[in-house]
């Protein structure tokens, strides 16, 4: 079975969702602070999990999230946590983070290992190459800086 995009509209509480099988790009972005963390994130989930079984060899997955609440944050991390677990030597799992320019500018190491810490945990040691690539961004969204790691 062919597994196909799934495109979810935003709401004032939730996401747009943008997961797309064949460019292995998968975009969440705007606020995430559903009352009902797993009625929005469930199918996504299960759509990550269908992708994992014939992934891209390169996944990226885009988090250009303004907010997201705590309920929000255990669902990103199982889906991260799906995407790590891909038992394959060649599968790289890209993972974009947007930041305003000025949180950016004021970032060091800690900071992002911080911001990272729920979902790194959850993860546990991936079986994949991992990579965090972090932008810093203007108002109007558009990518002033960048920059790349392992994680």
């Amino acid at each position: 079975m062919e597994l196909s995009t799934l495109f979810v509209e935003p709401t004032a509480k939730t996401p747009q969702i943008d997961l797309n099988p064949i460019t292995g790009e998968l975009i969440l972005s705007g606020r995430s602070i559903p009352e009902n963390a797993s009625k929005t994130y469930e199918n996504i989930l299960n759509w990550v999990t269908e992708y994992a079984k014939r992934p891209k060899n390169t996944t990226n997955l885009r988090f250009n999230l303004e907010y997201f609440n705590t309920s929000s944050s255990i669902w990103l991390a199982k889906i991260v946590r799906a995407l790590c677990n891909i038992e394959s030597n060649e599968y790289t799992l890209m993972i974009h983070l947007y930041f305003s320019i000025d949180e950016f500018d004021n970032m060091d190491v800690d900071d992002i290992k911080d911001e990272l810490h729920p979902i790194i945990h959850m993860v546990g040691t991936p079986t994949v190459t991992l990579l965090i690539k972090l932008y810093g961004t203007d108002d109007d969204g558009s990518i002033l800086k960048e920059s790349m790691g392992l994680l």
